[in-house]
């Protein structure tokens, strides 16, 4: 059984119509305020970062979102015999899972978009049902059963990323044989070092992104086609041959 592990990024995503946020035309370089209402400082301080940050939630291409040729071939080779595939994804969109990789096999590194949490009580329910009292006029939706701050299940600029989470990812980067880091710029830690061990630990790393990452050096192969297509092809050639030839 080859275990074939899987960082993706935003890049991943763009062609389901998610813009990035690093990339040339990203979220962050069109407008560096959009940083602020996903800075957990700003956020908790400032309500009307919070009323912002709602409307951002309400407006986000996300929930018009599916999954694309790049989501589907990763469910497909899991489905593969003799491969065992596990996603480690910076993306906070659930495309992976809609895109038919069972839950249990994919660790979302900076959370989910599809949730909300209690920043008192942690109690956690779904965006939907968050979005839904914002549609009916609330402006900034505090929690139903404590009064407290309600934020996305997001990991946000200034917060640590969940301890046991990274463990796990940290784990599967060491065991694979083959890691791929695909539509992410690597420069966003301590995701990002999930290459660098997997390298260290032997895998074979890939990397497929439009732009040079800081790890390209380590990679036995980079990618700098379009994900949309060369994903595809990529893990086709991985199923038909584990050690990539």
């Amino acid at each position: 059984m080859t275990l074939v592990a899987i960082l993706s990024g935003a890049g991943i995503s763009t062609d389901s119509g998610i813009p990035d946020y690093r990339g040339p035309k990203g979220l962050w370089r069109r407008d560096p305020e959009a940083e602020k209402l996903v800075t957990y400082d700003f956020y908790m301080g400032d309500p009307e970062i919070r009323r912002r940050s709602w409307q951002m939630r309400r407006n986000s291409t996300t929930w018009r979102a599916e999954p694309n040729a790049a989501h589907r071939a990763v469910a497909e080779l899991d489905r593969r015999d003799g491969v065992a595939v596990r996603v480690l994804t910076q993306n906070v969109d659930g495309l992976h899972q809609l895109g038919g990789m069972p839950d249990r096999k994919v660790l979302e590194l900076h959370g989910t978009a599809r949730a909300v949490t209690c920043t008192r009580c942690h109690a956690r329910s779904s965006m939907a049902e968050a979005l839904e009292r914002v549609e009916a006029g609330e402006e900034d939706p505090p929690c139903q059963v404590c009064g407290g701050i309600l934020k996305s299940a997001t990991v946000m600029f200034g917060e640590r990323l969940d301890p046991v989470v990274l463990g796990e990812a940290t784990a599967i980067a060491k065991a694979s044989e083959i890691f791929i880091a695909v539509g992410t710029t690597l420069q966003v830690q301590p995701a990002a070092s999930l290459a660098g061990i997997a390298a260290e630990h032997g895998a074979r790393l890939i990397v497929v992104n439009a732009e040079p990452t800081p790890y390209d050096e380590h990679a036995a192969e980079v990618v700098r086609e379009p994900i949309g297509t060369a994903l595809p092809e990529l893990l086709s050639r991985l199923a038909s041959g584990p050690s990539g030839g």
